[in-house]
């Protein structure tokens, strides 16, 4: 596996391992720990050493069964986990909360949970309108100094927001849906991030699973999958999309590859600061994107990628909390 240098020099493998679907959100998810341990696992086999997680994947399962899978490992792994989105300073209550007081109170849990003395990296998970994000970059830049977290990140924030963050202490990371199917950041946040010296980390890059070809219908998914209230899974929206993956199939076939292999090559072809992160809770699906890593596209077969039509919906069913 190949390793790129992200911001302000944290290296970690091209591709990373999104942990968040081993106990949230997806079909399937929080059923098998063991399974999911043996695929963390073969990621650090097959050199995978970025490991993405949050305190509000579980809530805190997550970040439990990763600190248990990565034990005796901690020298070998990056680990980037997310705090803003549980308010401990109100009884751990759903919402958002970037006041100094939170910041804290949210490391020390995932410190404990993950069974380590520092984070690597660090992410606001959603920017909180009501406290200004100069007060919360405040606060992680004391972490900094304390040795608690290494680098901070930011998801899923406008470039004002970005901006303004990175001038009170350096921002090593972005995290932000993008893929074939979510390609807003093109417009101002990936030349933004680049301006500023930031590594872009996409999360989603498989557009949710539909990219590999493998959701023809939400009747395939649980009821408790979020993927079945996602505006581009419904109904229509669905079956016009799908125009998308066909697209990426023919390009598939000209390689020999998986539609999914071909749709994270396009992506890892967007620059050398990019470091994506599919999450799989199973290790045939982690071995089939890791190898996503040795496929090069022509720029023909690029072009051909890039001329794919946006997706029909919204990224999510509310849109107020992201890229404020």
């Amino acid at each position: 596996m190949k390793t790129i240098t992200l911001g302000s020099g944290l290296d970690v493998s091209r591709l990373g391992l999104g942990c968040m679907g081993m106990s949230a959100f997806y079909t399937g998810s929080g059923q098998d720990d063991a399974g999911a341990t043996t695929t963390l696992h073969r990621a650090l086999e097959l050199g995978v050493t970025f490991f993405d997680t949050a305190e509000m994947y579980g809530p805190y399962t997550n970040e439990e069964l990763l600190g248990r899978a990565l034990r005796g490992r901690r020298d070998d792994v990056v680990i980037a986990t997310k705090f803003g989105t549980i308010r401990h300073t109100a009884g751990d209550a759903m919402g958002l909360d970037g006041s100094p007081e939170n910041v804290r109170l949210s490391v020390e849990g995932s410190l404990r949970r993950l069974g380590t003395d520092y984070i690597d990296l660090y992410y606001q998970h959603r920017m909180d309108p009501s406290v200004p994000v100069e007060d919360t970059m405040g606060a992680l830049a004391g972490l900094v100094q304390e040795g608690k977290i290494r680098h901070i990140g930011l998801s899923e924030a406008a470039p004002d927001t970005i901006r303004r963050a990175n001038a009170v202490h350096q921002v090593t990371a972005l995290q932000t849906e993008y893929s074939l199917w979510s390609r807003d950041p093109e417009r101002e946040i990936l030349p933004l991030v680049r301006e500023l010296g930031i590594g872009f980390v996409p999360y989603s890059p498989l557009g949710r699973g539909f990219l590999t070809g493998s959701i023809r219908s939400v009747d395939q998914l649980d009821e408790s999958d979020f993927r079945r209230n996602n505006p581009r899974f419904a109904g229509e929206n669905l079956q016009a999309n799908i125009r998308i993956v066909e697209q990426v199939d023919e390009v598939a076939r000209q390689v020999g590859a998986t539609a999914g292999q071909v749709a994270l090559a396009w992506l890892l072809a967007q620059g050398d600061d990019v470091s994506p992160i599919p999450g799989t809770k199973q290790v045939r699906y982690l071995e089939e994107n890791v190898a996503a890593d040795a496929l090069s596209l022509t720029s023909d077969q690029l072009a051909a990628l890039d001329a794919v039509a946006a997706p029909v919906g919204d990224r999510y069913e509310d849109m107020s909390s992201v890229n404020r």
